[in-house]
């Protein structure tokens, strides 16, 4: 026993002398290059001031991209409320009136002129609110033509940037 238990050191001493002569350590959690055991603190700090000034430059980039994202919404919920006002148009020859206003595409009219093809889905699911919480504004001023708005972020009529109104129209 005594003299398995010697070839088994012998082994072992002969296995931690050859790893220092190429070059290896023994980490505890496996073998690595000698002087590549682990990270500087040095090195810690180069990765992280880079993580910094990457996040330097590219956040404020995407910091005022949720105010255009609002206005690239009202401006497509306008063409589709207009594409819904289309079909409206072509199924019953004209656009509701301004009083029936956007409710004519959820539901059946009952004020005069009341539609003669409507469609028994609708034109469309629910009436869209904009971006900002707004109700859009309908009118149809003349027969054949009707202007759709969202007043933008301040609710108000005018307004530049943000507060500024879009608009749909058709004549």
């Amino acid at each position: 026993m005594h003299s398995i238990l010697k070839q088994f050191h012998d082994s072992r001493r002969a296995v931690a002398q050859s790893r220092v002569r190429d070059g290896l350590v023994c980490n505890g959690k496996g073998d690595a290059p000698k002087g590549q055991e682990g990270l500087t603190l040095v090195e810690m700090i180069v990765v992280l001031a880079i993580i910094a000034l990457v996040a330097a430059l590219i956040v404020p980039n995407v910091i005022g991209r949720p105010d255009e994202a609002r206005v690239t919404v009202a401006n497509t919920d306008i063409r589709t409320i207009s594409a819904a006002l289309k079909m409206y148009r072509l199924d019953n020859g004209q656009y509701p009136t301004t009083q029936q206003g956007l409710r004519a595409l959820v539901e059946r009219p009952t004020t005069p002129p009341v539609p003669r093809n409507w469609s028994g889905e609708g034109y469309l699911s629910d009436i869209p609110t904009d971006p900002w919480g707004n109700p859009y504004s309908y009118t149809s001023p003349a027969p054949g033509g009707f202007e759709l708005r969202s007043l933008g972020a301040d609710g108000q009529p005018g307004g530049e940037g943000l507060n500024a109104d879009l608009t749909g129209k058709t004549q």
